[in-house]
Parts: structure tokens; C-alpha cells; sequence
């Protein structure tokens, strides 16, 4: 099929992920003249100059790999050295200590989920995926015969998890719920109140809450973050995380996935021996990546975090305002967290547009602006936005979704 004309007739293939959805977008747009392309599609900061690591964290990289220390293997769970940074940077956060023990190093997130989900998976077993969420989960899931069931996340209400569908989705064969916290691709934050609702919902159905915190700290509004480990004594927790998003390194794949669970239920010997045998199967970041987390998580970095929230706070607010002058988009709540959100797109004012995947593919082609349709993300004539970008190009892109609406509006 020629991607260049597929107009109406797109389809985006079931289990696609955001990547293949991308470079299906990518391929369908045109050389326009005084035009550069503009992506708002993925969610990697460090195509724009205004978002760079510290120096702080780029020496210590450089340091392990000049010490000629870390060249070899490190264990499958990870440097010890590493593990122990790990868990005394998340302990910060928790009413109790986390131990090295509790702490495996992954290449990234994504192997962390991929991990997460391998270990619970059993035969005839199911698993309970936000909606709209990172569609990584459900295809993990497809991968392990892991039945995915999802819930929805409410719009109107900040995007909290519908706990009575949950209830309703759950049965003997669920092993866990997953959450997004700060949520991707909503760009919101859980009150404390709300996660203390999620850990008692998985309690009640004897499950364990998976916690993917890879926006952590990444907030620029009014509710504090709060990581699920600190309702670990409710109900057992797998933490995920990396230093992808908060450090601006999503190439160095460096990533953890934590048991927060200060009653044992995860530390059970039948479940941990389950957990260094896929390890051992799967391996983890590079060595001198791991051997410089001590020095990067150590290190004061107040003014280089404050930088990066400063910019995000600016071009989240000015995504919010752009897109209310939009008549054909709704924006349910001004971003407060990560580095993306989600807005309605109603299709009945809008001429020659079918839906979100049809206005995504003739705005790449007619204005050279990537945005990623809502149905990839599981949520059908909703668009989601990347706003970690440089806040001149982000203008001019919001700039071109005005004006390629005002065509195609009735």
C-alpha cells in the first residue's frame, strides 16, 4: 500500500506502536517550502537543544568509562553499587528504606516492563492496562499470553483511574493493574488520596499495583508527585522508572524496576528466584552507564532540574492556550506533569476528515506537523501532544493545526 495516498483509507494495524504509527506519519509527509518539518509525536526531548543533560551527569560518564573499571559484564541485576544509588534516591520519598535487594537494573523502562509483566505471567492469566495509556504494556502482554483487560481513565475527573470498572475487569486469574504516574499520555498526577484508593482496590482483589514512574518529579503544577511505594504496607508494588525523562538521557537506557513492598509479599523465595532468572536471560544497561547512576543520583542538581521544569511549564502553557483557540479541539485540563496530553478532537466540525488517524496523516502531509492520533494510545478521535519541545517550534507547529483547521472546517 503507498502510504503516500492512503487519505481515508489509513488503518493503523492492530498492536502498532507509537514508533511504527510515527514512521507511517513520517513517510506521508510532503517537502513543503519555507516549512521544516515539526514533530510533537515523540517524546524524546533531546532532538531540541534547549533540552540537554547536566554536565554533572556527563562527567560522571565519562569518568567510569576512562577508568577502564567497567568494561566487562555486570552482574544481571545490576553493580551493587548501582542498585544501593537506586535505592537510597527512591527511599527519599517513602516512609521506609528500600534495599539494594529490592532494586534490578534494566536497559531502560521498556525492558522493566517487559520484565514486569514476564514474571506474573502465567497460564489463563490477565493483567489490567490503563486506557488510553503506553501501548508497550499491551503488546508485552500479547507477547507473554497475558490477557489484557483495560480500564478507562476518566477525563472529566483529572484522569483517575475508573476504580468501580476495575473491580467490575478483575477476577481469580488478575495478577495486577498497571498505572501511569505522572501519566503519559495525559499529562497529569494522581493526589494521595487517589493512589491510597488504587492500593486499596488491589488489596481488596489481591493484586499487585505496577507503577510506571518514568516522568517522576517532572511537575510544574499544583499537585505534588507521589510515588505508589509509599502505599506499599496496602498492597504490593512494582516500581518502574529510569533516568530517561527527569536526567534527559532516554539513549543511555538505564532503568530500574523496584519492589516496594515492605511486608514481603514480593519477596517471597519462589518469586525473587523467578526474578534473577529472567534477569540473567535478559541482561541490563551498560556497565559504565551503571557504574556512573552513584555520581548522577548523588549529585545537587536543583538549577538543571529547575531549568528543564521551567521550559516544560512554558510550553505546556502555551500548548494548553494554543489549542483553545482551536474550535475543533478540546482541551479537558491544562497539562500539569511529563512531557505530554491529550485533547478531544471533534470529528462532526471538521469537512474531508474522517477521524483522528485521517486528521493526523493530512496534517503531516498538507503542514509538515507529525501529532500521534489517539488511537494508538487507545483512545479513538483524541490526539495526543508532545510539548518537551524548543517553545519556538512548538509555536509555529500549533500555529500550522490552526491553520490546517480553519481549512478543513465546516
Amino acid at each position: 500500500m503507498d502510504v503516500c495516498n492512503l487519505g481515508q483509507e489509513i488503518e493503523v494495524p492492530k498492536n502498532f506502536t507509537i514508533k511504527g504509527v510515527l514512521e507511517l506519519l513520517m513517510a506521508n509527509t510532503e517537502e513543503i517550502k519555507g516549512k521544516k518539518l515539526i514533530s510533537l509525536g515523540i517524546g524524546d526531548p533531546t532532538a531540541h537543544s534547549c533540552f540537554r543533560t547536566s554536565s554533572a551527569a556527563q562527567e560522571a560518564v565519562v569518568d567510569a568509562l576512562r577508568s577502564n573499571k567497567f568494561n566487562g559484564y555486570a552482574p544481571t541485576a545490576g553493580l551493587p553499587q548501582t542498585r544501593m544509588a537506586i535505592a537510597e534516591y527512591l527511599s527519599r520519598d517513602l516512609p521506609y528504606d528500600l534495599l539494594p535487594e529490592d532494586v534490578y537494573v534494566t536497559s531502560g523502562c521498556t525492558q522493566a516492563i517487559e520484565i514486569a509483566l514476564s514474571i506474573l505471567s502465567r497460564p489463563g492469566a490477565n493483567i489490567l492496562l490503563p486506557r488510553p495509556g503506553f501501548p508497550v504494556y499491551g503488546l508485552c502482554s500479547a507477547f507473554r499470553n497475558l490477557e489484557a483487560r483495560y480500564f478507562d481513565l476518566l477525563p472529566d475527573n483529572q484522569w483517575e483511574v475508573d476504580l468501580t470498572t476495575v473491580g467490575h475487569l478483575a477476577d481469580h486469574n488478575t495478577v495486577a493493574m498497571v498505572i501511569i504516574n505522572p501519566g503519559n499520555p495525559c499529562g497529569n498526577v494522581y493526589s494521595y488520596q487517589h493512589l491510597k484508593e488504587i492500593a486499596e482496590t488491589a488489596k481488596r482483589l489481591g493484586i499487585v499495583v505496577i507503577s510506571d514512574e518514568v516522568y517522576g518529579h517532572l511537575a510544574f503544577g499544583n499537585n505534588p508527585f507521589v510515588p505508589m511505594g509509599v502505599f506499599g504496607s496496602i498492597a504490593p508494588v512494582i516500581t518502574l522508572g529510569s533516568l530517561s525523562k527527569r536526567w534527559l538521557v532516554p539513549g543511555w537506557r538505564l532503568g530500574w524496576l523496584v519492589t516496594t513492598d515492605p511486608d514481603g509479599t514480593l519477596k517471597s523465595p519462589k518469586f525473587v528466584e523467578r526474578l534473577k532468572k529472567y534477569c540473567d536471560i535478559c541482561g541490563g544497561s551498560a556497565t559504565f552507564i551503571q557504574a556512573a547512576v552513584p555520581a548522577i543520583l548523588e549529585e545537587k542538581q536543583d538549577v538543571f532540574f529547575r531549568k528543564t521544569i521551567n521550559i516544560l511549564k512554558q510550553t505546556s502553557d502555551t500548548c494548553y492556550r494554543k489549542m483553545k483557540e482551536i474550535n475543533c479541539i478540546t482541551c479537558p485540563h491544562k497539562p500539569e506533569w511529563s512531557m505530554a496530553y491529550m485533547v478531544k478532537l471533534n470529528i462532526s466540525m471538521l469537512k474531508d476528515i474522517s477521524d483522528d488517524i485521517d486528521f493526523c496523516f493530512k496534517l503531516a502531509k498538507e503542514e509538515s506537523v507529525i501529532i500521534l492520533p489517539g488511537l494508538a494510545v487507545g483512545l479513538k478521535n483524541w490526539l495526543r501532544i508532545i510539548f518537551a519541545v524548543e517553545p519556538s517550534c512548538l509555536e509555529e507547529a500549533l500555529e500550522r493545526v490552526k491553520s490546517f483547521c480553519q481549512r478543513h472546517s465546516r
